[in-house]
């Protein structure tokens, strides 16, 4: 059993800092990695707000702590917001400081994932694209309550505002899900520096082609292409048993 992986994370045309996390972490400059793994694999998402600095540190914090903890993909969210909440504690100055995180823990045949904020999980199968995890944001409340329609949310001067994230509280609500996998699935996951760009039609033609490696490079292009106005952090995971 086989996961093949590619992760990629750029800090955009508009912003100097890259407030992103990503696990598997790319080790160069290049910002992209790609590997295989066997029988199991953790990859997650983070991304960082409270100013450069703060936000820099906690979707890295964030990360840390939540690779090397143990347990479920839930309790390693739980993990990471006690390691945010526990440093801005210590360290005034990065008061506030606080990330997004989507986290995935692959096993052959299954994925479980810990979800807060808006950074999203995908499953592409048989070329349907599913979104498998919520947005914790003002956004998508008000479109479930039928008071914004997708069009004027993606343009609504709040449409920035989550209302879950790590490092908010000391106790923290994380989504749990579990999905079966089957031969040929491929998983995304990735911040909003991605969704904010591309709708999930283009984000479903840009998975469809090539290895994972090549469909995180041209995920990160074409957000870029559209405005890069934040950053962009993405890891994709074939299933190739």
């Amino acid at each position: 059993m086989t996961f093949v992986w590619a992760a990629a994370t750029d800090a955009g045309r508009v912003r100097r800092h890259n407030e992103d996390a990503l696990w598997p972490r790319p080790e160069d400059a290049s910002g992209r990695a790609a590997g295989e793994a066997e029988e199991t694999l953790l990859a997650a998402v983070a991304d960082g707000m409270g100013g450069h600095v703060g936000g820099e540190v906690a979707s890295r914090l964030a990360i840390e702590a939540a690779v090397t903890a143990d347990g479920e993909a839930a309790a390693r969210v739980h993990a990471a917001n006690a390691a945010v909440v526990g440093t801005a504690l210590d360290r005034p100055r990065l008061a506030g400081m606080g990330t997004t995180m989507t986290l995935a823990l692959f096993t052959p045949g299954a994925v479980e994932i810990g979800h807060i904020g808006d950074s999203r999980a995908y499953l592409r199968r048989d070329g349907v694209l599913t979104q498998l995890t919520r947005d914790h944001s003002l956004m998508a409340e008000m479109i479930a309550s039928g008071e914004l329609t997708p069009d004027q949310a993606a343009v609504h001067p709040f449409r920035s505002v989550i209302t879950r994230a790590i490092g908010m509280e000391s106790r923290i609500t994380v989504d749990s899900l579990q999905r079966d996998l089957e031969p040929g699935d491929r998983v995304l996951l990735c911040t909003d520096g991605l969704t904010t760009m591309l709708p999930d039609v283009a984000v479903a033609d840009l998975l469809a082609a090539g290895d994972p490696a090549a469909a995180a490079a041209d995920l990160i292009d074409a957000a870029n292409r559209a405005g890069g106005v934040d950053n962009i952090s993405v890891v994709v995971i074939d299933w190739a048993r």
